[in-house]
């Protein structure tokens, strides 16, 4: 709940008094309550497209002296209104490509879709919480004695509540490996491109065919997200499809079948790999995914035969889910970190400072400065897009909201009386500043939380 001080409120009464009360609090409403919207000031003029008569201008003073539109902050801990729609939009993107929609046949639901969960590897013991049968178990149960080269115990009986500020914690942060899971996250994205090209290879290897005849008669097709672990490392989830080689509308040939994509997936994630630079610095480093690996077979409705199925709303609802999020899950920091001495006040726990801190440090050798790590530290190293397709998935973001766009432009149009006339609208607009005043911020928390202040 928002907190309502006295002088906020005092400016909003003040405000209501105003002329244009109207005109700011529709241009603050329109937005749902987005937290830092952009200011524009200019001018636009509304054009008949048959007659090049000018039908109507307005300029930003008809939104009481400044137009404010939304930041479109993807990020969930930024802006809850824009990540909002950001994650409608990507829930029908993803939804669209296993059920079909906005676009897409609906034969779609009828290829083989796997959503695969592939994982990081262990760089060192951390805390963990483990549940069996609805149980809590030991988080890492070794004997009495059992010790790290440290000297520290080996394990930990403890049985972790799910808000144990020791998950996802090294259990010895000397044995744990932070320049290879800094370079992991560095390489991760490029570890999901070297498993699309081998998940091809092994497919064309299954089919009995090479590379070039697959290509000729299936295309393989995904989208992925990437979340944040309590350690601090990425998983990433996938929906992966086969389709023909004309993508979602032409069916898949009859060797592509739902098992020959599962088996390939599993086959392949184990025989990716890559090598770290900088072996003379911090030792040879071999990059690849974690041994655990989830393989599901994606039903178009709830569950179906297979083993554990997902269904398609579930797991477009996941996707979703986790694309609005980042490496705050993790207990990180939203913003760039831009001197080292930034770092002295940062508000994360020390697993975190210490994977930010090797970031800093191996971003300032020779060795590491291609990869950008200092620039990523905020993100603990990887640099990577959260939320990716492959071209012939399904819709695109950007499609989705022009339609939006152009729904809102013909319900304007019809407000004005203009729906039967083909328009066309020129304008010109510069960038003014962001942010709200007290009262306005005040009344954009009332939207974002369905107050009465938006309705009155």
């Amino acid at each position: 709940m928002t907190t309502i001080l006295p002088k906020n409120a005092a400016a909003l009464v003040a405000r209501a008094s105003e002329p244009d009360f109207a005109a700011w609090r529709r241009n603050i409403v329109r937005l749902g309550g987005c937290t830092n919207p952009i200011h524009l000031m200019g001018a636009a003029t509304v054009y008949d497209t048959t007659t090049g008569a000018a039908l109507l201008s307005y300029g930003s003073d008809v939104y009481g002296g400044r137009l404010l539109t939304a930041c479109g902050n993807r990020r969930a801990t930024v802006c809850p209104a824009c990540s909002g729609l950001y994650r409608a939009d990507t829930y029908h993107l993803v939804r669209a490509g296993l059920i079909g929609g906005k676009n897409v046949t609906e034969a779609v639901s009828g290829h083989p879709r796997v959503f695969a969960t592939l994982t990081a590897p262990s760089f060192g013991p951390v805390h963990t919480r483990r549940e069996n049968d609805g149980r809590v178990r030991a988080c890492r149960p070794r004997r009495p004695g059992e010790c790290c080269p440290h000297g520290r115990f080996a394990g930990c009986r403890a049985r972790h509540p799910s808000d144990d500020p020791r998950l996802g914690e090294p259990l010895c942060p000397r044995c744990y490996d932070y320049a290879g899971a800094v370079l992991w996250h560095a390489f991760a994205g490029r570890l999901w491109h070297r498993f699309g090209l081998e998940l091809r290879r092994e497919i064309a290897r299954r089919a009995g065919l090479s590379r070039t005849e697959v290509g000729e008669v299936a295309r393989l097709s995904y989208a992925k997200v990437a979340e944040y672990q309590r350690r601090g490392l990425v998983h990433f989830h996938g929906v992966i499809r086969l389709d023909g080689s004309e993508g979602p509308d032409s069916p898949p040939p009859g060797w592509a079948t739902l098992p020959l994509l599962m088996d390939a997936v599993r086959a392949v994630v184990g025989r990716v790999r890559l090598s770290a630079p900088g072996a003379d610095v911090v030792g040879p480093r071999e990059l690849r995914f974690g041994t655990q690996v989830d393989v599901r077979p994606v039903t178009s409705y709830g569950r179906e035969a297979g083993e554990r199925p997902a269904s398609a709303a579930a797991v477009a609802g996941y996707i979703a889910k986790y694309a609005t999020k980042g490496a705050e899950s993790a207990g990180a920091v939203n913003g760039r970190i831009h001197h080292a001495r930034d770092m002295v006040m940062l508000p994360v726990r020390a697993h975190v400072l210490r994977m930010i801190g090797t970031c800093w440090w191996l971003g300032g050798l020779p060795e590491f400065e291609p990869l950008g790590l200092r620039r990523w530290a905020h993100m603990l190293g990887y640099g990577g897009h959260f939320s990716t397709k492959s071209r012939r998935y399904s819709t695109t973001l950007t499609a989705l909201r022009q339609a939006r766009a152009d729904h809102r432009a013909e319900q304007q149009r019809a407000s004005l009386g203009l729906a039967d006339r083909s328009t066309v609208t020129v304008g010109e607009w510069r960038y003014a500043g962001r942010g709200y005043s007290p009262e306005g911020a005040l009344l954009a928390a009332s939207v974002r939380e369905g107050g009465g202040l938006h309705g009155a």
